[in-house]
């Protein structure tokens, strides 16, 4: 079981801070206010870029460091932030110009030699819990004055700038942080719109203060808590009573639409970048032959209802998905609805499967939400309402489920990706690239889709880029190895008085708790 693949299934996310430029006020044009509490039941495992690829502790990196390159509010391509430039050279070198007059919330100056030394950190501590695999195309990266050069293994990655803008790109003090170890939580040090002010109760509870060394707009609020409550009816009653002023991550859908037709709040719904799916395991699932079971995926695809679960589960806070690639993505395609209401009778009879089909379907219990006992029962009913299949429902906890995951113990099995970066690569190759980048361990052998997935990682040029990627969509349409199921989406609750709040999600995959205020 890789690291790659907990983070992947965990539902990550990568993200860096946005906005340039010099100001005294916050982004909403208004005084800077004080004391902001924002809720979550996401844990912070570490607040060290190196250490941590989880969405709890991005969330809180997101606010305290700077990348090289980031994304604009609203967009999903990068564009400089500690850089003024990057570019390739040529196939295997891109290189960035730093900006002048960068510093750490400490005041020490954020240099080339910072920008290096972060870079080497990442792959040289090589944490277990860290993104550093992300850089795995980093050959070297050296500094010579303002200029920093990376030397990639593989030419032209269209991916790598995506990368500098991850979690794994975060820009860190070389003069604070060490090489050899993870560093602590207290002290850390970026230099992002807050600073750290205090990291307590093992990162539970989270004081910020506005980085007065930040080279950006000040935020729109001085002073942010960010508190995880264990419990998302905790959370809930938190923002409904004022003792949370924004509630982020991760309520029950009822819990959503409840507090969404309370008068005293507001809500604002952003893309998130989840992928839920259902995959099967090429060997072990049911079929006496390739054909067969390539009959059973594309019926058990032909008879799920997408739209029955996101309404009548997930209460529309989720959104029916019909490719592994997010609606929004360059070269996204809904590919999936070619199988919607086919007649998966048909399907079976044409390659001789007899019916009913078993059909051993395993979930998480824990790691997806409470919705997921209520989604795949209604999954099973839907297959069974068929007549053409009688599915045989197991589930585990997700510390017991994610190993045998990685083992290839399950025949179809539930499982969820988040962006590491917003980029159709990012769910392409971990869900249908080659053994050694495949994530599912589903023995999906497909040589002409793994050739198209590295293929499309290194073609600069954008159409025909744009073309393979719907090309991998259509082929794995047909021989589904997976069946996407439902998109996610980011619901932030806050406080009426709150102003910003519309503006601190979007597709990015980025919480901007800088942009909000009161009004």
């Amino acid at each position: 079981m890789t690291t790659r693949l907990l983070s992947a299934i965990a539902l990550t996310a990568a993200t860096a801070a946005v906005l340039t430029g010099c100001a005294s006020t916050g982004s909403s044009g208004t005084d800077a206010v004080d004391g902001l509490v924002v809720g979550t039941t996401d844990v912070v495992t570490s607040l060290d870029p190196a250490g941590a690829w989880d969405r709890g502790s991005y969330t809180v990196q997101t606010q305290l460091y700077q990348h090289l390159l980031t994304y604009p509010a609203g967009k999903t391509t990068t564009s400089p932030e500690v850089a003024k430039s990057c570019d390739f050279t040529d196939g295997t070198h891109y290189v960035c110009e730093i900006r002048d007059g960068l510093r750490f919330s400490n005041g020490d100056d954020l240099t080339a030699k910072d920008v290096v030394f972060s870079f080497e950190r990442q792959v040289s501590l090589g944490s277990k819990n860290g993104p550093g695999s992300l850089l795995a195309n980093m050959a070297s990266v050296s500094a010579s004055g303002s200029t920093v050069t990376f030397t990639l293994k593989q030419a032209d990655d269209q991916t790598f700038p995506y990368v500098l803008a991850s979690m794994a790109g975060a820009i860190v003090d070389s003069k604070v942080f060490s090489a050899t170890t993870v560093h602590a939580n207290d002290g850390v040090v970026g230099s992002g719109p807050y600073a750290l002010q205090d990291a307590a109760d093992g990162g539970a509870t989270i004081a910020l203060t506005a980085n007065d060394h930040y080279d950006g707009d000040a935020p729109a609020t001085k002073s942010v808590t960010i508190k995880q409550y264990t419990k998302s009816a905790d959370l809930k009653l938190a923002v409904q009573k004022g003792d949370a002023d924004v509630a982020y991550r991760q309520l029950t859908p009822t819990e959503v639409t409840s507090l969404s037709s309370d008068d005293s709040l507001q809500t604002v719904h952003g893309d998130s970048g989840e992928i839920r799916f259902l995959a099967f395991n090429l060997d072990t699932m049911p079929g006496k032959d390739s054909a067969q079971k390539q009959a059973i995926r594309q019926a058990v695809a032909a008879s799920i209802d997408r739209q029955a679960i996101a309404k009548d589960v997930y209460q529309d806070t989720y959104a029916p998905a019909y490719s592994i690639v997010p609606s929004g993505f360059t070269g996204a395609t809904e590919a999936f609805r070619s199988l919607s209401g086919e007649d998966a009778k048909a399907i079976l009879q044409q390659a001789g499967v007899t019916t009913p089909v078993t059909l051993p379907i395993e979930y998480t219990t824990d790691h997806y939400g409470s919705g997921s006992d209520d989604e795949y029962a209604l999954i099973a009913q839907q297959l069974e309402d068929t007549g053409l299949f009688r599915v045989d429902l197991q589930s585990a906890s997700w510390d017991t489920y994610v190993g045998n995951v990685g083992k290839g113990e399950y025949p179809v099995f539930q499982l969820g990706f988040f962006q590491d970066y917003p980029d159709a690569s990012s769910y392409l190759t971990p869900a249908y690239g080659a053994a050694d980048v495949n994530l599912l361990a589903n023995h999906f052998d497909d040589a002409t889709v793994h050739d198209l997935v590295a293929a499309q990682a290194v073609e600069p040029d954008t159409a025909e880029r744009t073309q393979q990627i719907e090309q991998i969509q259509r082929d794995t349409a047909e021989s589904v190895p997976l069946i996407p199921l439902l998109a996610g989406q980011e619901n932030v609750i806050g406080q009426k008085s709150l102003t910003g709040l519309s503006g601190s999600v979007d597709a990015s995959g980025e919480f901007r708790i800088w942009e909000i205020g009161r009004s």
